[in-house]
């Protein structure tokens, strides 16, 4: 695809390479939902999984594909995202990648095959000269079926540069119109990396025929800086995810690499097509759908990233924002205000804004659910903040399905008093259950309960809780991860690295009453893991019934 040489192309990987994290799992509709804001965001293509992998994963592609795949509105360059699908270089994932992504009106094939020796002699068991064929074979396939090819070299940054500029050269032959160079371990260092794509550029045969992309992971926490010099060293697309999550340490985070262009003009003299007023919505979406908890230090949409808790620093703001702030954080969607709304405040004040704050496509529905929680919040709290709307929006909005819907919650306990709660519970047949239980703590005590009636038998992995606001009255937010029991796994298989796991399920909650977070975030990771049995089960079924 061809662009402007001052402009940089945003490839976005989070429902494929970001959805690899463990525990990030996501369903077809959450996918559908972060699609829709990436295509508000600005992003040029969506990365929106590995069509291959599974049936769920080749049902998300291809619903993208077909509703994202031809929005424009909203979009600063007029033109629909495109929508690419992942496919080792193989005729049948290149394949079943093709048929997902095809009813975009821009669509993309990505195929890779690695190239480093490390990979070639341990993991593919091949020499050079059936790494260039397999090349060749997987790229002219591909561009068989659609225009827009994008190859990759896997571990490209402990590749020979020499030996990568045949492969290339022969792959741009074979119909290639973007090469992207992934540092898949983040090995490289910024200097390395940005020598190695100024190398490539200027020595593989027709490199001025394609666009060269960047893709570096995080191990070494190089990955931002690495990305940055690939651009300045000549690549024209970075391939990110949002808040940087992805395998291990993670990928080049989205909302770094481009305030970083946007900020630093000077220096990189480029742009992006990004609308940057809408990167803290996305970060927060990510965040609830995947359960991986922005660390309040991070860069750009971190809770602390335009905090100012320091005497000096306090002191130099209210003098000038320039002396602490390189960065306005309106620019990345936040209001510069914190006090909103009060107890008198109407439903269409309500609504204008949640405009305000970028959540100006949501349904009727969800406005009346967010509005009910807040009116609610605000009998229990003096001072309604943005970020208290905001995770009652997480938590209302950016839920699973509801297969059992929590009704009522009663704990009883205290440090002479054995921890008791009482569950009241919709269940999927639409009747109410009651059950109750005993527990460690007043959270044991409630997850059993509900266990009680579920009765779906999981481990509980990992329980985490913030404020979101200051105060003792603050609005709680509660993480957490589950896993089916040993006897009840579910599990997933890397098809890149042939590793398998156990499948986690990640909930969300937030309430001003902690217990009654907890007991969110556990319904809400219940529903995930009980949909995604559905979903196999469906599958399933319609595999036995084709054979």
């Amino acid at each position: 695809m061809s662009h402007p040489d001052d402009a940089v192309l945003i490839f976005d990987t989070t429902l494929r390479d970001g959805e690899q994290s463990p525990g990030a799992t996501l369903n077809v509709d959450e996918k559908l939902e972060i699609a829709h804001q990436l295509s508000r965001l600005g992003v040029d293509i969506c990365e929106a999984g590995f069509p291959i992998a599974s049936p769920g994963d080749f049902e998300a592609v291809r619903r993208i594909a077909q509703e994202v795949g031809p929005l424009t509105e909203g979009r600063k360059s007029g033109q629909p995202m495109v929508i690419a699908g992942l496919a080792r270089a193989n005729k049948p994932d290149i394949a079943r990648a093709y048929e997902a992504v095809k009813a975009a009106p821009r669509h993309r094939i990505h195929t890779f095959l690695a190239t480093s020796d490390i990979h070639l002699q341990f993991k593919l068991k091949i020499d050079r000269e059936e790494c260039i064929q397999r090349a060749i074979e997987a790229v002219t396939h591909a561009s068989g079926l659609c225009d827009d090819v994008e190859f990759s070299p896997e571990d490209a940054g402990r590749s020979d540069a020499q030996f990568l500029t045949v492969v290339l050269g022969e792959v741009i032959k074979a119909g290639a119109t973007t090469l992207n160079i992934p540092d898949t371990v983040g090995y490289t260092t910024p200097e390395e990396y940005g020598r190695l794509i100024e190398y490539l550029i200027s020595h593989t045969p027709g490199a001025e025929r394609v666009v060269w992309s960047v893709h570096c992971h995080d191990d070494l926490g190089l990955a931002t800086a690495n990305t940055l010099a690939g651009v300045r060293a000549g690549a024209r697309q970075v391939e990110v995810t949002v808040n940087g999550i992805g395998e291990r340490a993670g990928n080049t985070s989205l909302e770094e690499v481009v305030m970083a262009i946007a900020t630093r003009p000077q220096v990189f003299g480029l742009h992006t097509d990004i609308d940057t007023t809408q990167l803290t919505r996305t970060s927060r979406m990510v965040s609830a759908y995947t359960g991986m908890v922005v660390q309040p230090n991070k860069a750009i949409v971190g809770a602390n990233a335009f905090a100012h808790e320091a005497g000096i620093h306090q002191d130099g703001m209210l003098k000038s924002s320039l002396t602490y702030e390189i960065m306005r954080p309106e620019t990345v969607g936040l209001l510069s205000s914190r006090l909103v709304l009060g107890k008198h405040s109407g439903r269409h004040a309500f609504r204008s804004h949640l405009n305000d704050l970028g959540y100006a496509d949501l349904s009727d529905k969800d406005v009346n659910l967010a509005f009910e929680r807040f009116k609610r919040l605000c009998d229990m709290k003096k001072i309604v903040t943005d970020a208290d709307i905001e995770a009652i929006i997480a938590d209302e909005i950016y839920q699973p399905r509801e297969v059992w819907r929590l009704n009522h919650i009663q704990v009883s306990c205290g440090d002479h008093s054995i921890p008791t709660a009482t569950v009241n519970l919709m269940g999927p047949d639409g009747k109410v259950y009651e059950d109750a239980a005993l527990g460690s703590g007043p959270v044991d005590a409630v997850y059993k309960a509900i266990n009680r009636v579920v009765g779906v038998v999981n481990t509980l992995t990992e329980f985490s809780i913030k404020a979101v606001t200051e105060g003792i009255d603050a609005v709680g937010e509660v993480t957490i991860r589950i896993q089916p029991h040993n006897g009840d796994r579910d599990e997933v298989v890397n098809p890149q690295t042939g590793q398998s796991f156990a499948r986690t399920f990640s909930g969300h909650g937030a309430d001003n009453d902690i217990i009654v977070a907890a007991a969110r975030a556990y319904m809400s990771a219940l529903n995930k893991m009980l949909t995604a049995r559905e979903e196999k089960g469906a599958n399933e079924r319609q595999t036995a019934n084709a054979v």
